[in-house]
């Protein structure tokens, strides 16, 4: 990996992956739902969708989809919490089409009134649809109850009455105070040289050196003693997420707590796999994970779970937690974890656009790279006692925490079950 700062502040990061043809250039923004405000709420992702709308050179989304589509090239974008992503993947060949369509996106964008108006039913019925999800819905829920009414409890879809109000100077008012060179990270893997890169991206990119005066607050208290949040809703399944507040990603124990949840419920030979869906027939999907944020972090498990036996389920991720907090692991399943962490990340990373993500993410929250050398030596380090020791102080009475949607509205009923 190289990186190169630009006089703009643009900081460029370039990795070449041996045998690949294909290059990925990703742009990441330090500009993710978790900057805004109650008046602004849903403008980050609206933003991301508005880039696509045409800048000077590409004037609109069948220019700029036409221009990627003429060279074989898969282009699409994200938004975080955190931060904000761009990404077009070429053949190598055309990795100028890549900086050009991304530049004059991010560089030149018009924010069409009409095209606003548009997009304002494309969002809402991206709202809909994940209002009509209940496995992704019941995740923002236990954000909301966890973090409570500020950003980082927010969803990143935002609000209705948002959506349907932003309008153009909304869009530059927000692109001018955050989408600025020093918060910006270009990186471009696969089939690259650095010193070819840095140059291109200097002349594609043309910004003036500006400084982002914005900082986010830090995560305040949520001093709700909820435990529980329902959204009543008829299904013919349940799902529920249950979890505890966890490590920020910056925390000497994050890759512990990484590991901790491959082994509670990270893969199909996991204990939240074996113990609760294999065994008891409890949970169609199940699955434990982390969430990682500059400040906070969460651990949970959410699970797809028969109506008349959600209690059981409930109760049988509960022992899961307790039982690898009072007993510990034997060393044999750490390592498989570690392998298997280890190997998912060596499979990921034959992917340009992996690799890109994985290095732009921590150059633009952390201003450092970590490297999957990095990461794969912070995994070997830890043991079964670092394992026994973050379960311990993860795992407390009064510390869980769940959201669940299904036909059901009683909170007491399932708050009895948490406990360890």
């Amino acid at each position: 990996m190289e990186k190169a700062t630009l006089p703009s502040g643009l900081r460029v990061l370039t990795q070449k992956i041996e045998g690949t043809k294909s290059v990925t250039v990703l742009i990441l923004a330090k500009a993710g739902s978790r900057c805004e405000t109650k008046d602004i709420r849903g403008l980050s992702h609206f933003l991301e969708h508005m880039f696509f709308k045409g800048g000077e050179k590409y004037a609109n989304t069948k220019e700029v989809s036409e221009a990627i589509d003429s060279v074989g090239g898969e282009f699409n974008a994200f938004t975080g919490k955190e931060y904000v992503g761009y990404y077009v993947k070429v053949a190598s060949e055309h990795k100028d089409v890549a900086m050009d369509v991304l530049s004059d996106m991010l560089v030149t964008a018009k924010f069409d009134p009409a095209e606003i108006n548009k997009e304002r039913g494309v969002i809402l019925e991206e709202l809909n649809m994940y209002q009509d999800t209940p496995m992704y819905q019941v995740g923002w829920d236990f954000e909301k109850l966890l973090f409570g009414d500020q950003p980082l409890g927010w969803d990143q879809i935002g609000l209705k009455e948002v959506i349907q109000r932003v309008g153009q100077t909304d869009f530059q008012e927000y692109k001018g105070k955050l989408y600025r060179p020093d918060n910006l990270v270009i990186t471009v893997a696969g089939d690259v040289t650095h010193e070819e890169a840095a140059q291109e991206i200097e002349k594609y990119f043309p910004m003036e050196k500006e400084k982002t005066d914005f900082v986010w607050e830090k995560v305040g208290e949520n001093d709700s003693e909820e435990r529980v949040i329902l959204q009543k809703k008829k299904t013919e399944q349940g799902h529920v997420v249950v979890g505890v507040p966890g490590y920020p990603e910056g925390h000497e124990d994050s890759m512990v707590m990484k590991l901790l949840a491959i082994i509670l419920g990270g893969n199909m030979s996991s204990r939240m796999f074996l113990g609760v869906r294999e065994s008891k027939g409890l949970a169609y999907y199940i699955q434990t994970s982390t969430d990682d944020y500059t400040d906070v972090g969460v651990i949970s498990t959410r699970a797809g779970v028969d109506l008349n036996r959600v209690d059981l389920a409930v109760e049988a991720i509960m022992a899961q937690y307790k039982l690898v907090r009072d007993e510990g692991v034997p060393e044999a399943e750490l390592q498989k974890a570690k392998d298997y962490l280890k190997g998912k990340m060596v499979l990921k990373l034959e992917d340009s656009e992996e690799f890109a993500h994985l290095l732009g993410k921590y150059e633009v929250l952390y201003g450092k790279v970590r490297t999957p050398e990095d990461i794969a030596g912070m995994i070997d380090k830890i043991t079964v006692e670092d394992i026994g020791r973050v379960a311990q102080d993860l795992f407390k009475i009064d510390q869980a925490y769940m959201a669940g949607i299904g036909p059901w509205e009683d909170k007491e009923r399932f708050r009895k079950l948490l406990k360890f």
